[in-house]
């Protein structure tokens, strides 16, 4: 809606449908208890219209004009308990997917859902599946395959504090340079 050059941008309000409908239902008993529309929109922490917009609804509907609707939008591909099998296989890691290399790529994690649940994902959607999964990108620190760990440490050990330059003593500021 565009109204003397701006713009109002309408969002989804957070918590669940029963969430919003307990919410509206809480305003309707406020305001039947004649408290000021200002007044029940701070309470509830909303804004004005939206109560003078649930009044309304529930003039013309009565509860009905309250209740929660379903979230709009397509439905997800996966199942919770899909997803919550598809956390447990990245969780195991690669090599149990049959990969040789311990590193996830969004291709390899497309390749397990299709043969573990039947369903395409594009592989620049599997990064959006994996943050609602609580996941994040990681980078593989890069690694020689020689390195021997106990080595590096003994040699920061032993050798690298007689090797490390040191900073020089700090002069006093009241000296001139």
């Amino acid at each position: 809606m565009s109204y003397d050059g701006l713009w109002e941008v309408r969002m989804r309000p957070q918590g669940s449908p029963a969430e919003l409908e307990r919410r509206r239902l809480r305003a309707i008993d406020l305001l039947q208890r004649d408290l000021p529309v200002h007044v029940v929109a701070e309470r509830l922490g909303v804004d004005r219209r939206s109560v003078r917009r649930w009044k309304r609804a529930y003039r013309g509907d009565g509860r009905a004009g309250l209740r929660a609707r379903p979230a709009s939008g397509r439905p997800p591909k996966l199942t919770a308990a899909q997803r919550r099998q598809l956390v447990r296989a990245v969780v195991a890691g690669p090599e149990a997917a049959g990969y040789r290399t311990s590193l996830w790529t969004c291709r390899r994690i497309v390749d397990v859902i299709r043969h573990q649940f039947k369903v395409v994902y594009h592989p620049d959607h599997v990064g959006r599946l994996l943050r609602a999964c609580g996941f994040s990108p990681q980078r593989p620190q890069p690694r020689a395959k020689e390195r021997d760990d106990r080595r590096v440490r003994e040699w920061i050990r032993r050798d690298w504090p007689r090797v490390k330059k040191t900073r020089a003593p700090r002069r006093p500021s009241d000296l001139p340079r």
